[in-house]
């Protein structure tokens, strides 16, 4: 694992993390919103239709729990936004005796180990400050001096100007600052790992990417201890639960994979979760909330964002109702034995601004208009 991202920050890592209740019953109300992606705007608009938060965006939600999948930043400008507000309504939930339950999503966990293909200028912008420019020069003079001693700079002055001028691209104003808040003991890494990734509310799993065949046999307790301990450490990271494509972060097969060939793991993951549906982000589909194998996994991401340009939605789950919050228009799930997938991919695209793409991927599926 590349530890620059770490020792830019020159924040000394952390221990290990205690274990985080993972396992709520009885909760009489759960609202459930995909990936941000550093759109806080977005996120408000959900909470508002939700009944949330009120218009000054504060929590109203009473005892109510909310589920954020995970995907706070990455693709958009609001990132430290988001995370701040997060952040104050998860203690304005809790003086309601509510909860907010923010997962740790592959994006969360990349902007603490350095996985920042997707972070954009904005988002450094975001924590600039008047010491930027000096902060940049000698963290650059750091890897420089470092490089040299290594004997991996060119000798070349053409090249050596290349080099210089592509790393300051590479690195805004507020890299340093950015880097120094998501180290593991920064003050928003920090606050990220003392999260989970997998949760059970009532009878529902909640989880980012999914649950692999790999890792149908470990326990909440054990993913989540896992993935916080990686995180904490750059050295754990390779191989770890935290990075591994098959891991609760990464895997999309639920969610992407042929019903067919997933229904006996998914029947696994359920017994052994005692659960009776799953519900997922990290697979965007654009499109709207999607139930799959008779509502027993339903996709979150939506694709929210303005990067994505989806339309505010949650999934709602109490007691006697499973329903989606659609532009603020109910729509019932498909539930099983009698589902009817078009019927709500019909009501979905009613409620959309048009045209709808769900008016293609009905086509697609060969209905009738």
């Amino acid at each position: 694992m590349n530890r620059r991202a770490f020792l830019i920050s020159g924040v000394v890592l952390a221990a290990g993390d205690p274990p985080v209740q993972d396992d709520w019953q009885r909760i009489q109300r759960v609202v459930a919103v995909g990936d941000l992606h550093g759109d806080k705007d977005a996120f408000v608009a959900v909470l508002k239709m939700a009944g949330l938060i009120g218009e000054e965006e504060h929590w109203s939600g009473g005892s109510a729990h909310l589920v954020q999948v995970g995907d706070v930043p990455s693709r958009g400008p609001q990132s430290r936004r988001a995370f701040d507000f997060l952040m104050r309504l998860e203690k304005e939930a809790a003086a309601a005796e509510g909860k907010v339950h923010a997962l740790i999503g592959n994006h969360d966990a990349g902007v603490i180990y350095g996985d920042l293909r997707n972070v954009f200028p904005e988002e450094y912008g975001e924590f600039r400050t008047p010491d930027s420019e000096r902060l940049l020069a000698a963290a650059f003079e750091q890897e420089w001096t470092q490089l040299r001693r290594a004997g991996r700079l060119p000798s070349d002055p053409g090249a050596l100007a290349w080099l210089k001028q592509s790393w300051f691209e590479r690195h805004p104003p507020g890299f340093v600052e950015h880097r120094r808040a998501f180290a593991p003991s920064g003050f928003y890494g920090s606050w990220i790992r003392s999260h989970n990734a997998v949760l059970r509310i009532n009878d529902t799993l909640f989880v980012h990417g999914g649950i692999s065949p790999k890792y149908v046999a470990q326990s909440r307790r054990a993913l989540n201890a896992a993935i916080r301990r990686e995180l904490a450490d750059p050295d754990r990271l390779l191989p770890g639960t935290a990075t591994d494509t098959q891991g609760p972060l990464w895997y999309r097969g639920l969610s992407e994979g042929e019903v067919a060939g997933l229904e006996s793991h998914l029947e696994r993951v359920l017994r052994f979760h005692q659960v009776r549906r799953i519900v997922t982000g990290h697979a965007v589909t654009r499109t709207a909330i999607m139930p799959r194998f008779g509502g027993r996994v339903i996709d979150i991401d939506i694709g929210l964002s303005r990067f994505f340009g989806r339309p505010p939605a949650c999934l709602v789950l109490e007691p006697e109702s499973k329903f989606v919050l659609h532009r603020g228009v109910k729509v019932s799930l498909p539930d099983p034995p009698h589902e009817n997938l078009v019927q709500y991919l019909k009501s979905i695209e009613a409620a959309d601004e048009k045209p709808s793409p769900v008016s293609r991927l009905l086509r697609d599926m060969g209905t009738d208009q």
